[in-house]
């Protein structure tokens, strides 16, 4: 998965540099169809329905790394695979790391939150739960959906990938 996220490391809003991510042009099969059709304009119809589809979440991704702001996706990704997690000692590491990385006011990636939120996690990390990041999470999510996501549908990149998704469905249906 490295390996084909890397294409999308370039900071720029082009449809062109997400291409290569995408399932491969010559295939047909109806999961591809459905995607470079209905898939890329669903995106524009919920934020968690964008989130919930692999190709939204990277096209995403992809444009928060554009606007430099790609620890929110991130932090919120991290969330998520933490509840999953059903060891306790994994879980107290898990919330420790994401707490330094994301949380903390001196974390590296800082995710933007405010300071009871910030102070009421920091205590919860005493004895964490698998529920513990869903109040900072649910703000990032927020955050995300009230800000980013508009611009998200409204950027050059998104509006590229409608375009196309439109085009090959129209070349496909001659």
């Amino acid at each position: 998965m490295k390996t084909r996220l890397g294409c999308l490391s370039n900071k720029s809003d082009s449809y062109n540099d997400f291409s290569e991510f995408l399932p491969p042009a010559h295939e047909t099969t109806a999961r591809c169809l459905k995607l470079s059709t209905d898939e890329v304009v669903r995106w524009s119809e919920s934020f968690d329905h964008l989130l919930s589809h692999k190709y939204g979440l990277a096209a995403f991704r992809t444009f928060l790394r554009t606007e430099f702001s790609e620890e929110n996706i991130e932090f919120w990704m991290a969330c998520e695979e933490y509840k999953k997690i059903k060891s306790s000692t994994k879980l107290v590491s898990k919330a420790n790391k994401i707490f330094k990385e994301f949380i903390d006011v001196q974390a590296p990636r800082e995710v933007n939150i405010d300071f009871r939120t910030r102070e009421k996690t920091k205590q919860s990390l005493e004895d964490p739960s698998p529920t513990t990041l869903n109040e900072v999470q649910a703000q990032v999510h927020s955050l995300m959906e009230k800000d980013s996501y508009p611009r998200f549908l409204r950027s050059k990149m998104y509006q590229e990938m409608v375009n196309r998704a439109h085009a090959q469905g129209q070349r496909r249906s001659v």
